[in-house]
């Protein structure tokens, strides 16, 4: 066996032996209490006896009766944190479009091919791999006690199945800061689609295993750092097929009796209940209109004496009449309800994706409901400035690609990244480079945005939500999509999810604004941004790619904030 011990920012592609992790401020990784600190070892069992090179940690090299399909390693955890640590085992998944056509230089791999994205859990302390190739284990610690601020050694001891022949060792040094971050100033939304989760586990929509599933996924969406959740009031009219359907997943109760609308809370009450246990500050209410032009309704179901009809949807237009009555009692009603039920953040949403030819069709749909939305928060996901520029829309968000001109016109909008995002900047594709999904954090501090939206956290369906799709076969909604970008964790066996890489870098962006936020109030904005801009040259699209330079610059903000404090 060969074994390397790397940082969490490297991807373990298989082929070479990976980068060695750097000691920074005497730690491996560092960071405050409650923060997920994570390594990788990555290795490679081979068929003959290989001397290692690439880490001064010892070794002993693996019998043959390991080089067989059964290569199994047990994994042994010393130290004072190794009770709280969390295993898993770096899985490659297919990705069947990893890049687009012309590719910037950037793309870790650009051809089809399996890559590694999924984080197995590890459950007996044993990891099954496959000879031949280098594989990761990835291992992270949340230390939450006061008590266990201070450098830590955490010993790794591989050794084969039956423990009777030792493979390798590592230490690594870990660093805790006796704080506490600051929670998350700003909106970070990824979409829950919570009929996805009814679909892949075969369930029935709001049944008792459903909202289990609900619960659970969206708890791992707040190890992630979201902070707002898309909450399906109606089924969301998103990523749908004009004319096609989504399976309705509608928390409001709509009743008509006798000519007029009732409305019944009593499902969304419950879907609060779980926000508000969870630490969730805010909720986004499903758009009002269908996606890429505003120009028809949400498919939404109306309990009549004769019973369940699909009132709304596809077959009746933005501006209808009947769809303005059930506004006039929905949306009061609802914005009321809120208000005693919800204390957080309440988000509103016209249309998704309108485009420059769609101005007029979206200032239409929001006629509709410009009255009854008074004084609420409205956003949208949009890249056209004449939208805002002639106050359209009050809360643009941008394509981090098409922000350039928001800024240049004195906007600090918030942001979004989806699969046109696939140039210079910021993304999450499993192809790119971990640290170009890691650099998001402090791109949101420096340009002072209000929030990140993402379309994807669990989107399991093909493009236009045609069919279905097995997440561990297919990570790219059927092709059109790049591998990643449709969703941030896999439906687990038993009803959790499954983490990625993605999954946990991002948290680790989210990480650096919240320490970056708490250092620029202890002491100034300029100075700590300059410890992530020091030349002046971070943009969206325009930043370092230097593995070390990013992890020195955060234990350097760290150092900072830790003098601060003594100094108070």
């Amino acid at each position: 066996m060969q074994s390397v011990l790397t940082d969490s920012l490297e991807k373990v592609l298989g082929g070479t032996p990976p980068r060695p992790a750097e000691l920074i401020g005497g730690a491996h990784a560092s960071g405050f209490l409650g923060e997920v600190l994570s390594v990788q070892v990555a290795m490679l069992l081979e068929e003959h006896d290989a001397p290692d090179t690439a880490s001064g940690d010892r070794l002993a090299h693996a019998p043959r009766d390991l080089e067989d399909a059964s290569a199994v390693v047990r994994i042994h955890l010393a130290g004072d944190l190794a009770e709280r640590a969390r295993l898993h085992v770096v899985r490659r998944v297919p990705v069947s479009s990893p890049a687009p056509e012309n590719p910037d230089e950037h793309y870790l791999v650009t051809e089809p091919g399996e890559y590694p994205d999924l984080l197995e859990p590890v459950t007996d302390r044993t990891a099954r791999l496959t000879p031949g190739i280098w594989e990761a284990l990835w291992i992270e610690v949340a230390a939450q006690d006061e008590t266990d601020a201070g450098l830590h050694d955490l010993a790794v001891t591989l050794t084969s199945a039956d423990g009777e022949h030792l493979l390798a060792e590592h230490t690594v040094h870990l660093r805790v800061h006796p704080h506490r971050l600051p929670p998350l100033a700003i909106t970070n939304t990824h979409w829950l689609h919570a009929d996805c989760l009814a679909t892949h586990y075969d369930v029935a929509v709001f049944s008792e295993r459903h909202w289990e599933l609900i619960e659970a996924f969206l708890a791992s969406a707040r190890e992630m750092d979201v902070n707002s959740v898309l909450t399906p009031t109606w089924t969301p009219p998103l990523d749908t097929a004009e004319g096609h359907t989504r399976p309705v997943v509608q928390l409001v109760g709509i009743h008509e009796v006798e000519g007029r609308y009732d409305v019944d809370f009593h499902r969304l009450d419950r879907w609060l209940g779980i926000c508000r246990d969870l630490g969730f500050t805010g909720i986004e209410i499903a758009h009002l209109f269908t996606q890429w032009g505003a120009r028809f309704t949400p498919a939404i179901q109306v309990e009549t004496a004769a019973g369940l009809e699909d009132r709304f949807g596809w077959h009746v237009p933005a501006t209808s009449p009947a769809y303005r009555r059930l506004l006039e009692a929905l949306i009061p009603a609802l914005r009321e309800h809120l208000a005693q039920q919800w204390d957080g953040q309440v988000l509103w949403h016209i249309s998704d994706e309108p485009g420059r030819d769609h101005l007029e069709e979206y200032r239409a749909a929001k006629a509709q409901v410009a009255d009854l939305l008074e004084g609420a928060q409205v956003v949208d996901a949009l890249s056209s400035l004449d939208f805002a520029a002639r106050g359209v829309v009050e809360t643009p968000i941008v394509a981090t690609d098409h922000v350039g001109p928001f800024l240049e016109a004195g906007w600090a909008p918030w942001v979004y990244y989806c699969v046109s995002q696939n140039r210079d900047v910021a993304n999450r594709f499993i192809a790119l480079p971990s640290v170009r999904s890691r650099v998001l954090g402090r791109q949101l501090f420096a340009f002072d945005a209000p929030g990140f939206l993402h379309w994807g956290y669990n989107f399991w369906y093909s493009q236009f939500s045609l069919e279905t799709i097995d997440p561990f076969q297919d990570t790219c909604a059927g092709g059109p999509f790049f591998g990643g970008d449709p969703f941030a964790v896999y439906p687990g066996p038993d009803g959790t999810a499954w983490l990625s890489i993605r999954h946990r870098v991002f948290a680790q962006a989210m990480a650096d604004h919240r320490a970056l936020t708490w250092l620029a109030e202890l002491t100034d904005r300029p100075s700590t941004k300059a410890l992530i801009d020091e030349d002046a040259t971070l943009t969206y699209s325009s930043f370092s790619y230097e593995v070390g330079a990013h992890l020195r610059s955060r234990q350097a903000a760290d150092e900072r904030i830790l003098a601060a404090l003594a100094a108070r």
